[in-house]
């Protein structure tokens, strides 16, 4: 501080202190925020006279700001709605008891995801910095809270954006008629020419994705080497990755126009679509078809919860990064109930179009299956191994309807009981084909690839659902990104431009593990370790720093002062009780989950067509638990050197802003004591701006924060400001 200001001349001083703090802050601009309750614990409302309640540019401080609340949402949208939603919500749905999974799915997002969406909005907003400078401030000893995210975000980006090269690849093939998956190859054996035996086996689009597509090998121990196809997709990938979130919002916010909105415009086309196909309300009824008892099972519930959870992303840290960029009187209450309801609403939107698709698929396989097997009938007849009495006498084999073979059928079972099996007919049964649940990578690039092989006009639909993918990757892999560069760029000068193609570069190294030809049960190990606990002790901590250990009367206090209203009481009771509770039991039934289930994959079967579940072999399953140890290992190391002071706390690296509020209120209390002392009264003698109901209370929760006179010591969050000096 230069030796000249008035401050510095009054340490040798005896004379009373008159001026106010603001002479401090002389250099820089000054910010009107409101007051801060995090900051300082002043009452709602407590501004200087004159003074703005609304605050000024965020910019001036430096940080980056949304162009527009639009594309804010959008890029909220475009994080939370992902792969899963089309994926994985139909196959939970279909899986747990169809209309009625939607009744504990939607409980469990009033009572954790929203809360727990709104909380995350909150801080990052309130603290404008990404998830380790948040909970570096509200409580250092959980700084490791953010370093879990940021390294949760890592594994997961690095499959995640194997999934967008994999759609990439299908893209890129969709142009062409027919479909390259439509039919099985040929092969040529001397004069004769024949069906793959591998593909016969299987299905042309089972085919067509682990051979043509993975040339997948037979079990995890065996590399099979890089597969250049899939290097070549997940290059492109990430070259999208990066020109998208190489300028920071400034470059996603325009991308997310695009790869949020699209996503809709072909889900609706595709309904519209789905609609007119013969079947596709047999599909949509049997989804929604509610199946009451399964609500009783604790299963459906984990899952339900799971699905909120991961649906949401909570805990990644992109949802505090993105709105880490707001402005501190954003309405960041109503933005969480939107998201949220869109989420489920595309949720739902997605489920509607998936098994209006496979009823269509269902019925053509149906359909498929009573052609093969009354030829079967036929050749019986002509050999008379069947009686044509066993026929019924309106049954006509070139009209035959699946209601007629299940009658046929029905007869030929009873009158042959004993020879039945010999037959080797298949019952047919439309509903047995809807019960085939498929999710994630089987869905996607096997069940609704063969569906789309019987639509008209083919090669155009597969081209729409493909870029569609692509985009709904895209938008949750640039919420990743943004969780992964926000912290880093809040703790060091680096450029962003650089910063993101050097993650990018490192990213695309590292995700060579997915594209050898066993990159895909890597995939999986990857997907089924490295994220669903972390993520779910990451999301508990953060709940119980605020509630328990800031205090929730204290942050909705804080909310009050920021968002001009105060928040419903449900949110207080949620936060200090319902979620937290239902966390730490979704934690013990995934634990207990893990226990349970063996660990393993489902390796493709070249010999046999089909795919066969496989153990782990040590190593695998040692680098399986790694996954969660790495990912929850910055947790109890930064606690245990923060606790014995080990390392910086790091609580004083807050945005320029946010000193700048806090010195701001000191400033202006200091302004009103300087009035009082005009006036002929000591400062001492004023009456305390703080009102008695506003106690607010330290880290430990029974010191009161003193302020005296705001030049001596003032003790705030989770730091002290021992004088201006040091704060500045």
């Amino acid at each position: 501080m230069p030796k000249n200001t008035k401050v510095t001349q009054r340490e040798h001083s005896n004379e009373p202190v008159t001026e106010s703090v603001a002479d401090l802050l002389s250099l820089e601009h000054p910010m009107d925020y409101k007051s801060s309750q995090m900051s300082m614990g002043l009452s709602p409302g407590s501004t200087a006279p004159g003074r703005s309640l609304l605050p000024e540019q965020d910019a001036e401080d430096g940080r980056p700001a949304w162009n527009n609340k639009l594309e804010y949402i959008l890029a909220q949208v475009g994080f939370s709605v992902g792969l899963g939603n089309v994926w994985r919500f139909p196959y939970l749905c279909q899986k747990n008891g169809g209309g009625a999974y939607l009744v504990p799915y939607f409980i469990l997002l009033l009572l954790i995801g929203i809360p727990l969406f709104f909380l995350e909005l909150a801080v990052g907003q309130r603290i404008r910095r990404g998830s380790i400078g948040v909970w570096n401030y509200v409580y250092p000893q959980l700084g490791g809270i953010g370093v879990s995210s940021l390294m949760v975000c890592g594994f997961v980006g690095l499959y995640y954006n194997v999934i967008i090269g994999w759609s990439i690849f299908y893209f890129f093939q969709s142009f062409q008629y027919p479909l390259p998956w439509a039919e099985c190859p040929i092969r040529k054996n001397g004069t004769q020419a024949i069906v793959e035996p591998e593909c016969e086996k299987s299905s042309a689009t089972t085919y067509f994705w682990y051979r043509q597509t993975l040339n997948i090998t037979s079990t995890i121990d065996e590399t099979g080497g890089l597969n250049w196809k899939m290097t070549l997709s997940l290059l492109v990938a990430w070259i999208l990755v990066c020109l998208a979130v190489i300028k920071g919002i400034q470059s996603s916010g325009k991308v997310m126009y695009f790869s949020s909105l699209f996503p809709y415009v072909v889900l609706f086309c595709f309904l519209v679509r789905g609609l007119m196909l013969k079947g596709s309300v047999d599909g949509i009824a049997h989804m929604f078809t509610p199946k009451l008892e399964k609500m009783l099972e604790p299963q459906v519930w984990r899952e339900a919860a799971t699905q909120v959870f991961f649906a949401l992303g909570l805990g990644f840290g992109g949802v505090i990064a993105f709105s880490s960029y707001n402005k501190r009187d954003n309405n960041c209450h109503f933005d969480a109930a939107l998201v949220s309801v869109i989420n489920f609403v595309t949720s739902i939107l997605a489920t509607l179009v998936v098994f209006a698709v496979l009823g269509f698929k269902a019925n053509v396989m149906n359909e498929k299956c009573v052609v093969e097997n009354a030829e079967k009938i036929l050749g019986y007849l002509n050999t008379g191994v069947l009686s044509r009495e066993l026929i019924p006498s309106h049954i006509n084999f070139s009209h035959l309807t699946a209601q007629d073979y299940s009658e046929m059928y029905g007869v030929i079972k009873t009158v042959k009981e004993d020879s039945f099996g010999q037959l080797g007919l298949d019952p047919c049964i439309l509903e047995d084909e809807l019960n085939k649940a498929v999710q994630g990578t089987g869905l996607a690039f096997i069940a609704f690839t063969e569906a789309m092989t019987h639509f008209p006009a083919s090669p155009f639909w597969s081209v729409m659902f493909f870029f569609m993918l692509i985009n709904l990757g895209l938008g949750s892999m640039i919420g990743t990104m943004t969780g992964i560069t926000t912290p880093i760029l809040d703790a060091f000068k680096i450029r962003k431009e650089i910063l993101c193609v050097v993650c990018c570069i490192i990213a695309f190294l590292l995700g060579l593990l997915f594209v050898q030809r066993s990159g895909n049960y890597f995939v999986t190990m990857f997907d089924d370790y490295s994220a669903g606990l972390p993520l779910t002790v990451v999301v508990i901590l953060e709940n119980i720093s605020v509630a328990w250990i800031y205090g929730t009367k204290r942050f909705m206090q804080d909310l009050e002062d920021m968002l001009g209203f105060r928040p419903y009481t449900f949110y207080y009771y949620m936060w200090r009780y319902v979620s937290p509770t239902i966390l730490v039991v979704l934690i013990a039934a995934t634990v207990i989950e893990m226990s349970v289930s063996p660990a393993g994959y489902n390796a493709w079967v070249e010999e046999e067509g089909s795919e066969r579940f496989h153990s782990y072999p040590p190593w695998a399953l040692a680098m399986a638990y790694a996954l969660i140890v790495v990912a929850m290992l910055p947790l109890p190391i930064v606690f245990i050197a923060r606790h014995f002071n080990l390392v910086s706390d790091g609580s004083n690296k807050l945005s320029v802003s946010y000193r700048k509020g806090m010195m701001k209120d000191i400033s202006n209390l200091e302004e009103q004591d300087e009035q009082r002392f005009i006036l002929g009264k000591n400062p001492s003698e004023a009456p305390s701006p703080m009102p008695a109901h506003r106690a607010y209370l330290g880290p430990g929760g029974t010191q009161e924060m003193t302020n005296t006179n705001y030049g001596t010591s003032t003790k705030t969050g989770y730091q002290n400001i021992g004088s201006p000096e040091s704060e500045l």
